[in-house]
């Protein structure tokens, strides 16, 4: 099919730019052929994937862990707090179709010691790994003015400078967002890659990241910063291992109580305030997200927005950004001084 495309192309008297417009539906064709033939399923099958999901306890995680356990996966969910991993893994059990495929193991995707007892675990017990799914990440949600105690919000008025104890709280928030939206993806990229290189036929990683690392938003500058942090680390790493696919997940607001994971705290350790609408009245539904991931993987697909037209917002940003800064000033509820 490629060939014919480009004889087509190569004899065709069409102007140049004809040929440009013409190309664009052309590969998207083409992309979706490629994309029926290489179905991952027909190397790894369903039924003996050996999945391993990071941050598996609540949100897309645990509802990515109930559809690969649905479809008679081997799962391995992982969390920090026991009774929620006791949960996770007792729902997974009801939706197996098989006793005994599913793994449960307490851990801190940024503690090292952790993350090798856990890839242990998953040899002695699995012999390898095929695909890895990191969900892992914490949620930042004020202005970062507001972080540091400086009030923005008053016109007319002269805002007053960041304390040392400002600035301080600043600094350990911004750390705390590093550790779970980067330390963490970090980790895990080196602790299981080799294990995914030597041990499966067909190895992937999903990254679940947020289209706030590509489009930024007013009042998520900590959680933006970082998410786009382990995009990039993760993106470099698809050049570097070739074997491995991976993709990267990039979804809008999902239903949930992620924003309780929330690291900025204002000074007077009051909890920070949404901006934006209810998020489990206006976010995507988390088992439409999850079937999108797993369909991703299946697909090898390299870079997922949900919904699509978010990929062109990105576009938009680079070609019109005072239309896309204006827009998410809009869907944030932020009045810029």
């Amino acid at each position: 099919m490629l060939a014919v495309l480009l004889e087509f192309f190569q004899h065709s008297q069409w102007p140049l730019s004809s040929l440009a417009w013409g190309a664009l539906p052309a590969a998207y064709l083409l992309s979706r052929f490629l994309r029926s033939v290489s179905d991952r399923r027909l190397i790894v099958s369903p039924t003996t994937e050996r999945v391993l999901i990071l941050g598996a306890t609540s949100g897309v995680g645990r509802t990515l862990a109930h559809q690969y356990a649905s479809r008679g996966a081997r799962v391995c969910v992982v969390g920090r707090r026991k009774d929620k991993l006791d949960e996770a893994v007792a729902e997974c059990g009801s939706f197996s179709r098989q006793s005994g495929k599913v793994l449960g193991i307490q851990g801190d995707c940024t503690d090292g010691d952790d993350m090798v007892n856990i890839r242990a675990t998953i040899e002695k017990e699995w012999g390898g790994l095929d695909t890895l799914i990191i969900c892992a990440g914490v949620s930042a949600l004020q202005p970062l003015m507001c972080v540091a105690g400086v009030d923005m919000g008053v016109r007319d008025t002269k805002p007053s400078h960041a304390t040392r104890e400002g600035i301080k709280n600043a600094v350990d928030i911004s750390n705390a967002a590093l550790r779970g939206n980067f330390t963490s993806p970090f980790v895990a990229a080196v602790t299981f890659i080799p294990l995914l290189t030597n041990s499966s036929k067909s190895p992937s990683i999903l990254l679940l990241s947020s289209v706030a690392a590509v489009i930024p938003p007013p009042t998520r500058a900590l959680y933006a910063a970082t998410k786009s942090a382990s995009l990039v680390l993760f993106q470099s790493l698809a050049i570097e291992h070739p074997d491995i696919t991976f993709t990267f997940f990039l979804p809008a607001t999902i239903e949930g109580d992620f924003r309780s994971s929330a690291v900025d705290r204002h000074l007077n350790g009051s909890s920070p305030r949404l901006h934006e609408a209810d998020p489990n009245k206006h976010g995507m539904k988390r088992g439409v997200v999850a079937a999108r991931c797993i369909r991703a993987i299946d697909n090898g697909e390299k870079t997922v927005f949900i919904p699509r037209y978010m990929r062109i917002g990105q576009l938009l940003y680079w070609i019109w950004p005072a239309f896309t800064e204006w827009r998410a000033r809009v869907k944030y509820n932020y009045s810029a001084r």
